[in-house]
């Protein structure tokens, strides 16, 4: 594996009595797309709450390029280099699908304004299959549409890390196939990547190594084939239909 972009040290999260992520530990190498799965439940949204200032770690350490992030307000850990999407879509409703990428490129990681955020936003909508369709107000858009407004969003910031929270969800099989293409396109051109997903197709596909998480704790951690065959992994999670 290259050099650690991402650190985390024994992370924990408590909401009270319930403990939603268990002590875990992983690193993600620079340039690496990392597959984080797991059951309903399992821990894995909380995680990437917590890498991205949603949530503030109970206990443990989180390092972005050795620089600690955990604990850090949302809005900062943005500014860092950390990018995402999210398992329910958030888009500015207000605003139009540029606006909305614009947003990203005025907030995010490295800051661009003007003509040139305007230009960025442009060649990120086609980038994403949004082309001619930049005026339309994201309310009026599906929600597959809005999904990938939210990608666009995200790139506009230009993140050292992306974390994509079940992105290919609710895609037909066309929709499928491009969705795999471009985040394995976006990986091939150098950013690192962490995607929570229940589509093994895509997990099998596009990521070398996954970790597996179930009941907050890491249950497994390495090559893919390997994980997605070990009968502690299929027992938690796979089941009969996608062992």
């Amino acid at each position: 594996m290259s050099a650690s972009l991402l650190t985390i040290e024994r992370a924990r999260k408590a909401f009270g009595g319930l403990i939603a992520v268990n002590d875990v530990s992983f690193d993600v190498g620079a340039g690496e797309l990392l597959g984080l799965i797991g059951p309903n439940g399992s821990g894995k949204t909380t995680m990437l709450n917590l890498i991205s200032g949603a949530l503030s770690p109970t206990s443990g350490r989180i390092m972005l390029a050795g620089q600690p992030i955990g604990g850090l307000p949302a809005h900062k850990i943005a500014r860092i280099g950390v990018a995402r999407t999210f398992q329910l879509v958030r888009v500015l409703p207000s605003m139009n699908a540029i606006e909305n990428v614009v947003a990203g490129a005025v907030f995010g990681h490295r800051r661009v304004w003007g003509d040139e955020a305007v230009d960025l936003a442009r060649d990120l909508l086609a980038r994403v299959g949004l082309k001619g369709r930049e005026a339309v107000p994201v309310a009026a858009m599906t929600y597959i549409d809005q999904k990938r407004i939210e990608l666009a969003r995200a790139l506009a910031s230009d993140p050292h890390l992306l974390l994509l929270d079940e992105w290919l969800a609710g895609l037909n099989p066309s929709e499928l196939q491009t969705g795999i293409d471009l985040i394995r396109q976006l990986n091939e051109q150098g950013r690192t990547i962490i995607m929570v997903e229940h589509v093994m197709d895509a997990i099998r596909s596009l990521c070398h190594r996954c970790v597996v998480m179930s009941s907050g704790i890491k249950i497994a951690d390495g090559n893919s084939s390997e994980v997605l065959a070990d009968p502690e992994v299929v027992r938690a999670y796979l089941g009969d239909d996608d062992a």
